[in-house]
Protein backbone atom coordinates (compact mmCIF):
# COMPACT_ATOMS: atom_id res chain seq x y z
CA UNK A 1 0.00 0.00 0.00
CA UNK A 2 1.47 3.64 -1.13
CA UNK A 3 0.42 6.72 -0.58
CA UNK A 4 0.03 8.63 -3.86
CA UNK A 5 -0.28 12.23 -4.18
CA UNK A 6 -2.51 13.30 -6.87
CA UNK A 7 -2.42 16.87 -8.40
CA UNK A 8 -4.90 18.15 -10.12
CA UNK A 9 -3.95 20.85 -12.56
CA UNK A 10 -6.71 20.97 -15.15
CA UNK A 11 -7.81 24.70 -14.52
CA UNK A 12 -7.06 27.63 -15.96
CA UNK A 13 -8.14 30.23 -13.19
CA UNK A 14 -10.15 32.22 -15.45
CA UNK A 15 -11.20 34.77 -12.26
CA UNK A 16 -7.60 35.39 -12.61
CA UNK A 17 -7.66 37.35 -15.85
CA UNK A 18 -5.73 38.70 -17.45
CA UNK A 19 -2.93 37.35 -15.53
CA UNK A 20 -3.89 33.69 -15.71
CA UNK A 21 -4.91 32.65 -19.33
CA UNK A 22 -4.74 29.18 -20.78
CA UNK A 23 -1.24 29.32 -21.92
CA UNK A 24 -0.05 29.63 -18.99
CA UNK A 25 -2.41 29.08 -15.54
CA UNK A 26 -2.85 30.51 -12.28
CA UNK A 27 -1.33 27.54 -10.96
CA UNK A 28 2.11 28.09 -12.55
CA UNK A 29 2.41 31.91 -12.35
CA UNK A 30 5.86 32.56 -10.08
CA UNK A 31 3.81 35.10 -8.14
CA UNK A 32 5.09 33.97 -4.11
CA UNK A 33 8.63 34.35 -3.52
CA UNK A 34 9.46 33.33 -7.04
CA UNK A 35 7.73 30.14 -6.81
CA UNK A 36 4.43 29.14 -8.32
CA UNK A 37 1.43 27.22 -6.57
CA UNK A 38 1.77 24.34 -7.94
CA UNK A 39 5.54 24.17 -7.37
CA UNK A 40 4.54 25.37 -3.84
CA UNK A 41 2.00 21.75 -3.49
CA UNK A 42 4.75 19.49 -4.97
CA UNK A 43 7.34 20.63 -2.10
CA UNK A 44 4.42 20.20 0.30
CA UNK A 45 4.07 16.92 -0.34
CA UNK A 46 6.95 15.29 -1.24
CA UNK A 47 7.86 14.27 2.53
CA UNK A 48 4.08 13.29 3.19
CA UNK A 49 3.59 10.99 0.12
CA UNK A 50 5.58 7.84 -0.75
CA UNK A 51 4.66 8.79 -5.02
CA UNK A 52 3.66 11.96 -7.07
CA UNK A 53 1.27 11.46 -10.36
CA UNK A 54 -0.30 14.87 -11.74
CA UNK A 55 -3.34 14.89 -13.50
CA UNK A 56 -3.15 18.01 -16.38
CA UNK A 57 -4.24 18.64 -19.78
CA UNK A 58 -2.45 18.75 -22.55
CA UNK A 59 -1.88 22.31 -22.80
CA UNK A 60 0.04 22.84 -19.51
CA UNK A 61 1.70 19.44 -19.03
CA UNK A 62 5.07 20.94 -20.20
CA UNK A 63 4.75 23.55 -17.34
CA UNK A 64 3.53 20.96 -14.33
CA UNK A 65 6.82 19.49 -15.50
CA UNK A 66 9.04 22.17 -15.30
CA UNK A 67 7.75 22.77 -11.95
CA UNK A 68 8.21 19.51 -11.00
CA UNK A 69 11.82 19.55 -11.24
CA UNK A 70 11.90 23.05 -9.31
CA UNK A 71 10.40 21.59 -6.90
CA UNK A 72 12.91 18.71 -6.33
CA UNK A 73 10.03 15.88 -7.05
CA UNK A 74 11.88 13.89 -10.25
CA UNK A 75 10.00 10.89 -9.83
CA UNK A 76 6.32 11.31 -11.18
CA UNK A 77 3.76 9.95 -13.02
CA UNK A 78 1.24 11.35 -15.75
CA UNK A 79 -1.86 11.41 -16.52
CA UNK A 80 -2.29 13.87 -19.46
CA UNK A 81 -6.29 14.92 -21.06
CA UNK A 82 -7.04 15.73 -23.88
CA UNK A 83 -10.21 17.91 -22.38
CA UNK A 84 -10.97 18.48 -18.89
CA UNK A 85 -14.20 16.53 -17.87
CA UNK A 86 -14.19 17.54 -14.12
CA UNK A 87 -13.00 16.12 -11.26
CA UNK A 88 -14.87 12.92 -10.75
CA UNK A 89 -13.47 11.43 -14.32
CA UNK A 90 -9.83 12.96 -14.07
CA UNK A 91 -9.63 11.15 -10.08
CA UNK A 92 -10.83 8.11 -11.46
CA UNK A 93 -7.76 8.26 -14.33
CA UNK A 94 -5.46 8.57 -11.27
CA UNK A 95 -7.05 5.49 -9.82
CA UNK A 96 -6.99 3.24 -12.74
CA UNK A 97 -3.50 4.18 -12.43
CA UNK A 98 -3.23 2.68 -8.93
CA UNK A 99 -3.56 -0.78 -6.77
CA UNK A 100 -6.63 -0.77 -4.40
CA UNK A 101 -5.64 -0.69 -2.21
CA UNK A 102 -2.77 2.58 -2.60
CA UNK A 103 -4.17 5.67 -0.55
CA UNK A 104 -4.93 8.44 -2.82
CA UNK A 105 -4.23 11.96 -1.77
CA UNK A 106 -5.82 14.81 -4.09
CA UNK A 107 -4.80 18.41 -3.90
CA UNK A 108 -5.51 21.22 -6.25
CA UNK A 109 -2.36 22.42 -7.97
CA UNK A 110 -3.23 26.30 -6.84
CA UNK A 111 -4.12 26.39 -3.09
CA UNK A 112 -1.90 27.81 -0.61
CA UNK A 113 -1.49 27.06 2.98
CA UNK A 114 0.49 28.02 5.61
CA UNK A 115 0.92 26.13 9.43
CA UNK A 116 2.96 23.36 7.44
CA UNK A 117 2.82 21.36 10.92
CA UNK A 118 -0.80 21.53 10.76
CA UNK A 119 -1.35 20.46 7.49
CA UNK A 120 0.95 17.27 7.67
CA UNK A 121 -0.93 16.30 11.37
CA UNK A 122 -3.97 17.22 9.13
CA UNK A 123 -3.27 14.64 6.29
CA UNK A 124 -1.73 11.87 8.71
CA UNK A 125 -5.81 11.95 10.21
CA UNK A 126 -7.17 11.24 6.31
CA UNK A 127 -4.54 8.99 5.57
CA UNK A 128 -5.44 6.74 8.81
CA UNK A 129 -9.29 7.25 8.13
CA UNK A 130 -8.61 6.39 4.58
CA UNK A 131 -7.27 3.34 5.34
CA UNK A 132 -10.36 2.29 7.36
CA UNK A 133 -12.12 2.40 4.32
CA UNK A 134 -13.62 6.09 4.23
CA UNK A 135 -13.69 8.66 1.64
CA UNK A 136 -11.99 11.57 3.57
CA UNK A 137 -12.56 15.37 2.58
CA UNK A 138 -10.97 17.80 4.42
CA UNK A 139 -13.11 21.20 5.67
CA UNK A 140 -11.32 24.48 6.65
CA UNK A 141 -12.75 26.32 9.71
CA UNK A 142 -14.26 29.64 8.02
CA UNK A 143 -12.62 32.92 8.80
CA UNK A 144 -15.45 34.85 7.61
CA UNK A 145 -19.00 34.25 6.07
CA UNK A 146 -17.70 33.61 2.58
CA UNK A 147 -20.22 32.87 -0.46
CA UNK A 148 -17.69 31.69 -3.13
CA UNK A 149 -17.50 28.40 -1.81
CA UNK A 150 -19.16 25.15 -0.60
CA UNK A 151 -19.61 24.51 2.95
CA UNK A 152 -19.94 21.05 5.06
CA UNK A 153 -22.11 21.08 8.15
CA UNK A 154 -20.05 18.28 10.42
CA UNK A 155 -20.30 17.10 14.24
CA UNK A 156 -16.31 16.20 14.50
CA UNK A 157 -15.37 13.79 11.86
CA UNK A 158 -19.46 13.47 10.44
CA UNK A 159 -20.62 15.04 7.62
CA UNK A 160 -23.91 16.29 8.46
CA UNK A 161 -24.38 17.58 4.91
CA UNK A 162 -22.76 19.46 2.10
CA UNK A 163 -23.96 22.80 1.33
CA UNK A 164 -24.16 24.83 -2.06
CA UNK A 165 -22.36 28.17 -2.39
CA UNK A 166 -24.32 30.77 0.38
CA UNK A 167 -25.23 34.12 0.01
CA UNK A 168 -24.20 36.76 2.25
CA UNK A 169 -27.34 36.21 4.94
CA UNK A 170 -26.58 31.88 4.79
CA UNK A 171 -22.98 32.24 4.76
CA UNK A 172 -23.42 34.74 8.06
CA UNK A 173 -25.69 32.19 9.46
CA UNK A 174 -22.99 29.04 8.95
CA UNK A 175 -20.39 31.34 11.05
CA UNK A 176 -22.72 31.94 13.52
CA UNK A 177 -23.67 28.51 13.77
CA UNK A 178 -19.72 27.34 14.61
CA UNK A 179 -20.33 24.09 12.88
CA UNK A 180 -20.08 24.66 8.86
CA UNK A 181 -16.65 24.43 7.61
CA UNK A 182 -15.42 25.38 3.65
CA UNK A 183 -15.44 22.44 0.81
CA UNK A 184 -11.38 22.86 0.21
CA UNK A 185 -11.74 20.57 -2.72
CA UNK A 186 -9.11 18.31 -0.89
CA UNK A 187 -9.50 14.78 -0.62
CA UNK A 188 -8.21 11.35 0.38
CA UNK A 189 -9.24 7.68 0.19
CA UNK A 190 -7.71 3.93 -1.39
CA UNK A 191 -8.27 4.08 -4.78
CA UNK A 192 -10.38 0.93 -4.87
CA UNK A 193 -13.10 2.51 -2.71
CA UNK A 194 -13.02 5.18 -4.81
CA UNK A 195 -14.18 3.46 -7.74
CA UNK A 196 -16.67 1.32 -6.01
CA UNK A 197 -18.28 4.54 -5.22
CA UNK A 198 -18.29 5.90 -8.75
CA UNK A 199 -19.72 2.73 -10.28
CA UNK A 200 -22.40 2.84 -8.25
CA UNK A 201 -23.34 6.31 -8.41
CA UNK A 202 -22.46 7.05 -11.70
CA UNK A 203 -22.06 3.84 -13.87
CA UNK A 204 -21.90 6.01 -16.95
CA UNK A 205 -18.73 8.30 -15.58
CA UNK A 206 -17.18 5.07 -14.65
CA UNK A 207 -17.19 3.33 -17.88
CA UNK A 208 -16.22 6.06 -19.93
CA UNK A 209 -13.26 7.21 -17.93
CA UNK A 210 -12.23 3.54 -17.79
CA UNK A 211 -12.72 3.18 -21.87
CA UNK A 212 -10.71 6.87 -22.24
CA UNK A 213 -8.12 5.06 -19.85
CA UNK A 214 -7.74 1.46 -21.58
CA UNK A 215 -7.02 3.72 -24.90
CA UNK A 216 -4.58 5.69 -23.83
CA UNK A 217 -1.48 6.09 -25.96
CA UNK A 218 1.35 6.39 -22.88
CA UNK A 219 0.57 9.31 -20.62
CA UNK A 220 -2.02 10.56 -23.12
CA UNK A 221 -5.45 10.41 -23.24
CA UNK A 222 -7.48 10.10 -26.46
CA UNK A 223 -10.18 13.14 -27.19
CA UNK A 224 -12.54 11.07 -29.01
CA UNK A 225 -13.11 8.79 -26.05
CA UNK A 226 -12.75 12.00 -23.61
CA UNK A 227 -15.60 13.77 -24.59
CA UNK A 228 -17.94 11.20 -24.24
CA UNK A 229 -17.15 11.63 -20.39
CA UNK A 230 -19.77 13.13 -18.32
CA UNK A 231 -18.42 16.23 -16.57
CA UNK A 232 -18.95 15.92 -12.86
CA UNK A 233 -17.27 17.42 -9.84
CA UNK A 234 -16.09 14.62 -7.56
CA UNK A 235 -18.74 16.47 -4.66
CA UNK A 236 -21.77 15.75 -6.83
CA UNK A 237 -20.67 12.50 -8.28
CA UNK A 238 -19.80 10.69 -5.08
CA UNK A 239 -18.84 12.67 -1.93
CA UNK A 240 -22.58 13.98 -1.58
CA UNK A 241 -23.96 10.25 -1.96
CA UNK A 242 -21.75 8.50 -0.43
CA UNK A 243 -22.01 6.80 3.03
CA UNK A 244 -18.38 6.39 3.41
CA UNK A 245 -17.74 9.80 4.01
CA UNK A 246 -15.77 11.65 7.13
CA UNK A 247 -14.11 15.32 6.86
CA UNK A 248 -11.02 16.19 9.04
CA UNK A 249 -11.28 19.82 10.05
CA UNK A 250 -8.30 21.66 9.07
CA UNK A 251 -6.49 23.74 11.54
CA UNK A 252 -3.79 25.23 8.93
CA UNK A 253 -3.85 28.79 6.75
CA UNK A 254 -5.38 27.65 3.53
CA UNK A 255 -6.50 29.73 0.24
CA UNK A 256 -7.82 28.80 -2.80
CA UNK A 257 -6.48 31.90 -4.65
CA UNK A 258 -9.30 31.76 -6.98
CA UNK A 259 -10.38 35.10 -6.97
CA UNK A 260 -8.41 38.98 -6.96
CA UNK A 261 -9.94 39.20 -3.56
CA UNK A 262 -8.35 36.13 -1.88
CA UNK A 263 -4.95 37.29 -3.29
CA UNK A 264 -5.69 40.60 -1.73
CA UNK A 265 -6.23 39.13 1.51
CA UNK A 266 -3.45 36.33 1.21
CA UNK A 267 -0.39 39.52 0.65
CA UNK A 268 -2.20 42.05 3.38
CA UNK A 269 -1.88 38.79 5.51
CA UNK A 270 1.83 38.32 4.70
CA UNK A 271 2.57 42.31 5.07
CA UNK A 272 3.56 42.91 1.45
CA UNK A 273 2.87 45.92 1.45
CA UNK A 274 4.21 47.09 -1.55
CA UNK A 275 1.32 46.04 -3.44
CA UNK A 276 -1.12 48.70 -1.89
CA UNK A 277 -1.79 52.07 -2.46
CA UNK A 278 -4.52 54.36 -0.02
CA UNK A 279 -6.49 51.12 0.29
CA UNK A 280 -5.85 49.97 -3.15
CA UNK A 281 -3.77 47.14 -5.00
CA UNK A 282 -1.51 46.58 -8.39
CA UNK A 283 -1.11 43.44 -9.71
CA UNK A 284 1.52 43.17 -12.36
CA UNK A 285 1.67 46.66 -13.25
CA UNK A 286 5.83 47.91 -13.89
CA UNK A 287 4.23 51.23 -14.22
CA UNK A 288 3.39 54.28 -11.77
CA UNK A 289 0.13 53.96 -10.15
CA UNK A 290 -1.53 56.74 -8.09
CA UNK A 291 -5.57 56.50 -6.90
CA UNK A 292 -7.34 59.41 -5.79
CA UNK A 293 -10.57 59.61 -4.14
CA UNK A 294 -11.27 55.64 -4.23
CA UNK A 295 -10.70 52.44 -2.39
CA UNK A 296 -10.86 48.63 -2.43
CA UNK A 297 -10.23 48.86 -6.12
CA UNK A 298 -7.61 46.53 -7.82
CA UNK A 299 -5.54 47.65 -11.13
CA UNK A 300 -4.53 44.85 -12.93
CA UNK A 301 -2.11 44.74 -16.19
CA UNK A 302 -1.08 42.86 -18.23
CA UNK A 303 1.12 43.69 -21.83
CA UNK A 304 -2.52 43.46 -23.80
CA UNK A 305 -5.15 43.99 -21.14
CA UNK A 306 -5.96 46.07 -18.21
CA UNK A 307 -8.48 44.82 -15.58
CA UNK A 308 -10.29 47.39 -12.98
CA UNK A 309 -12.73 45.69 -10.37
CA UNK A 310 -13.60 46.85 -6.93
CA UNK A 311 -12.22 43.48 -4.79
CA UNK A 312 -15.49 42.68 -3.59
CA UNK A 313 -16.73 41.69 -7.56
CA UNK A 314 -14.10 39.49 -7.64
CA UNK A 315 -15.86 36.19 -8.05
CA UNK A 316 -17.15 38.13 -11.53
CA UNK A 317 -14.22 38.38 -13.61
CA UNK A 318 -15.17 34.82 -14.70
CA UNK A 319 -17.95 36.31 -16.78
CA UNK A 320 -15.44 39.08 -18.54
CA UNK A 321 -13.00 35.74 -19.42
CA UNK A 322 -16.13 33.87 -20.83
CA UNK A 323 -17.41 36.60 -22.55
CA UNK A 324 -13.66 37.44 -24.25
CA UNK A 325 -13.71 33.58 -24.91
CA UNK A 326 -16.34 34.24 -27.62
CA UNK A 327 -15.49 37.43 -28.43
CA UNK A 328 -11.83 38.36 -28.42
CA UNK A 329 -10.49 34.75 -28.14
CA UNK A 330 -6.67 35.92 -28.16
CA UNK A 331 -7.15 37.53 -25.03
CA UNK A 332 -7.80 34.22 -23.10
CA UNK A 333 -5.26 32.16 -24.70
Amino acid sequence: MAVVHVILSGGVGSRLWPVSRKSMPKQYIPMFGEKSLFQLTAERNAHLADQTLVVGNKDNYLLSQADLIRAGVHQYTEVIEAAPRNTAAAIAFAAFDLKSDDVILVTPSDHIITDEDAYAKAIAESIQLAKEGYLVTFGIKPSKPETGYGYIEHNGNEVIAFREKPNQSTAELFLEQGNFLWNSGMFCFQAGIYLEELKNFEPEIYETSLKTWEARSNAFLPETETMLIPSVSIDYAVMERSEKIKVVEATFGWSDLGSFESIWEHWENQGEVHHFKQNNCVVGSTKHVEFLGVSNLMLVETPDAILVLDKSNSQDVKKIYERLEREIPELVR
